[in-house]
């Protein structure tokens, strides 16, 4: 499910704790890894399986290299993959470009959908990236620091003052977080691209307590 919100008189932005993302100036392809690879305390709070958090790194550094290979040097694009959704963001210099680059990354293996947000304009610039890179540090900071959300549940992009957010959330989490991050300075545009799913598949998805744990209640 896909959502645009401009920015009002409020700005709002749903974020996410990202496993790994990879990033891609058309020069190649960087995983980005908590600590350089993927541990087993992340995987436990990731909603995913670990072998599809596997997927989605594999997914993002196979299209990081297939664009690569096929646009060289033009532009600068992040590929983000949850799920096997697969979140195009950054620039490039022409249409024909953004368009060449969703062709190239819908016809891999094990994509299930692209999102298509690159902008057609030039590079952004250092300043920008590094006012990005604030940003998103501080939505992950009040979504860790809300105590009634796990902040692995969410995946967090952001480019250019837009903030993207992926995962797989309750109706709940999904209200509470967007009133956590209302107050975030810097977002002028949310897209969101969760999936909501039910507090019962949320039950099933948490891994079951340890004896001990079981007993003593």
């Amino acid at each position: 499910m896909m959502k645009n919100f401009p920015l009002s008189r409020t700005r709002r932005v749903l974020a996410g704790m990202a496993v790994t993302s990879c990033l891609v100036s058309l020069s190649g392809c960087f995983p980005l890894l908590m600590g350089g690879a993927v541990t087993s305390a992340l995987v436990a709070t990731d909603r995913r399986s670990s072998g599809m958090v596997l997927e989605d790194n594999t997914i993002q550094l196979k299209a990081g290299s297939r664009l690569s290979e096929s646009l060289g040097d033009r532009g600068h694009i992040d590929v983000t993959s949850y799920n096997r959704q697969v979140l195009l963001t950054g620039e490039v210099p022409t249409p024909q470009d953004k368009q060449l680059a969703e062709k190239l990354v819908a016809e891999m293996d094990n994509v299930k959908g692209v999102t298509n947000e690159l902008a057609v304009m030039g590079n952004s610039t250092l300043t920008q990236r590094s006012s990005d890179l604030l940003v998103g540090s501080r939505v992950r900071g009040h979504l860790i620091d809300a105590k009634d959300l796990i902040s692995n549940a969410f995946k967090v992009v952001t480019e250019r003052g837009t903030v993207y957010v992926m995962g797989r959330v309750t109706p709940r989490e999904a209200k509470r977080a967007t009133e956590v991050i209302r107050g975030v300075d810097g977002v002028q545009r949310l897209v969101i691209l969760w999936e909501v799913i039910s507090e019962d598949e949320l039950a099933r998805m948490l891994p079951a307590p340890p004896a001990s744990e079981v007993q003593a209640r």
